[in-house]
């Protein structure tokens, strides 16, 4: 049986860049570059910490230090990417369709601080990058300022500005958020390797007000996804001759009594991210665990799909965070208690 590890259902948890090669000759299959930002430093700095500071970041930030010890496979990312179905957000291999769903996304994070079905949603009008970093790190204005980088429209600041913070820092609350927030930026949505960027800190600054950064992950794995194209030869030819009765496609971690399927008037779950906005469909997908299969209805699916350029975007925003206050969820149904012979084989 082919049952994946963790990093092919959560890939943008593990901080994995794909850029887009220029003058590729194809149309069809894009020559990416997949990079990663060093964690090593992130590491030697978790491994000092004593039980006390740790219990502090686990109460609030969740399982995040796991991912610095995560070695990624890079062509089996690069291979993933060709069998991205950006019609209905799911992988395609033949006749089967898979795709890695919130409740997967959450358990992994298992953070008992966030709130399920509050969702991050870009505000029209939120504080300064210069605010949301004094708040965060407890920096003064002098200090911050001095520190804050631009490049084009974008705003960041150095990460090794916020490595020295960590190591200095007098508060230990403090330490640990900007300990958090580098794991966010560096691992979770990186974006310019070695900074943090403008857009992480404003989802980062509203964790304390216990929304759930799951939906903002989900939907940023699936845009990286869409846009490339390109696969390593080893995994390719694997995936290539999958036939379903090959595939055992489900977290062998987590059984969800219940899946979110759509929120408010949407046939599907709307996703708003940092950088855009997207959704997927989990009634396409219930048969991977071993539930009903429903008809899938993507009605207005595509046209729900943007980056935050240009103009018209805001009122999408707000019907997709609207919908977030009426989550609709669906019993899976060919499943029994957590002790089944099936949950142990999984």
């Amino acid at each position: 049986m082919y049952s994946p590890e963790p990093n092919l259902v959560c890939m943008n948890l593990y901080g994995i860049r794909i850029e887009e090669s220029v003058g590729s000759e194809s149309r069809d299959f894009t020559c990416i570059s997949v990079t990663q930002n060093s964690l090593q430093e992130l590491k030697k700095i978790w491994d000092q910490w004593n039980d006390e500071v740790k219990q502090l970041f686990y109460s609030g930030y969740g399982d995040l230090p796991y991912l610095l010890d995560i070695k990624v496979d890079k062509h089996l990312f690069r291979a993933l990417a060709q069998f991205q179905n950006p019609a209905y957000s799911c992988f395609t291999f033949g006749g089967v369709d898979l795709v890695p769903i919130v409740e997967e996304y959450m358990a992994l994070l298992r953070c008992s601080k966030i709130q399920v079905d509050k969702a991050y949603s870009r505000a029209v009008n939120v504080p300064t990058f210069l605010k949301k970093l004094m708040n965060i790190t407890g920096m003064s204005e002098q200090w911050v300022a001095a520190r804050i980088k631009q490049k084009g429209d974008h705003k960041y600041i150095p990460w090794k500005n916020l490595k020295d913070l960590i190591l200095t820092h007098p508060n230990t609350k403090k330490k640990v958020d900007v300990f958090a927030l580098s794991i966010y930026d560096l691992v979770v949505f990186p974006k310019a390797l070695g900074h943090v960027d403008e857009a992480v800190t404003d989802l980062f600054d509203r964790l304390d007000k216990r929304v759930t950064p799951v939906p903002s992950i989900l939907v940023e794995t699936f845009r990286s996804l869409n846009s490339y194209r390109r696969a390593g030869e080893k995994w390719m030819a694997i995936l290539q001759n999958l036939k379903e009765e090959d595939i055992k496609w489900r977290a062998p971690w987590m059984l969800p009594n219940e899946i979110l399927y759509r929120c408010g008037n949407f046939g599907w779950v709307p996703l708003l991210g940092i950088w855009g906005a997207g959704g997927y469909a989990p009634l396409l997908v219930l048969k991977q665990y071993r539930s009903k299969q429903f008809v899938l209805t993507t009605q207005g699916l595509a046209q729900y799909k943007f980056s935050y350029k240009g103009n018209g975007y805001n009122k999408k925003i707000r019907e997709m965070s609207n919908a977030w206050n009426q989550t609709r969820r669906i019993k899976r149904l060919a499943v029994g208690s957590m002790t089944t012979p099936e949950y142990i084989e999984w």
